[in-house]
């Protein structure tokens, strides 16, 4: 089995029910076990900035697939709740946004998947909440905590639990 960091992100519709349903899905098609849940964040949008603010969180889960077949299963539940990927604008609005930060300490550099995530250590609407949950992470020889003190934190704001 191996560890696996994915982040959620969205901001049309009822986002933070989404990632309800996307985490169960995620864990179901995937064959994997939630170890990690962190709490949602409000956040301001990236690159393309005329749009309303993200919701972002992360998870920890440890599955059987191997990271081709946990991206594969990753952008099919996307689709299920609405995103197409050939039809959108990058950085754009989207339902829901689901990206492979780690697997294990595996390094991947394909045409479809580079582990760790690329643009990790640029974002920290990704870090504050990877922090949450695994802050002493060390991904790419940075500990999660320490990557994250070298950005900004402006304008992300962590949302209070869902009843």
């Amino acid at each position: 089995m191996a560890n696996a960091l994915i982040a959620l992100g969205g901001n049309v519709g009822d986002v933070r029910a989404t990632f309800q349903k996307a985490i169960a899905n995620i864990c179901g098609m995937t064959q994997g076990a939630l170890l990690a849940r962190s709490s949602d964040y409000a956040t301001p949008p990236w690159g393309e900035v005329q749009q309303a603010r993200f919701v972002n969180a992360c998870i920890e889960i440890e599955t059987g697939l191997d990271p081709d077949a946990l991206l594969f299963t990753l952008h099919r539940i996307e689709n299920k709740f609405g995103r197409d990927r050939a039809n959108e604008r990058r950085w754009g609005p989207r339902t829901l946004d689901l990206d492979l930060i780690a697997y294990d300490d595996v390094s991947i550099e394909t045409p479809e998947l580079t582990l760790p995530h690329p643009r990790l250590f640029e974002r920290a609407f990704v870090l504050a909440p990877l922090a949450e949950i695994a802050p002493e992470r060390v991904i790419a020889g940075r500990s999660v905590r320490a990557a994250l003190a070298q950005l900004s934190t402006q304008g992300i704001e962590r949302l209070p639990d869902l009843g």
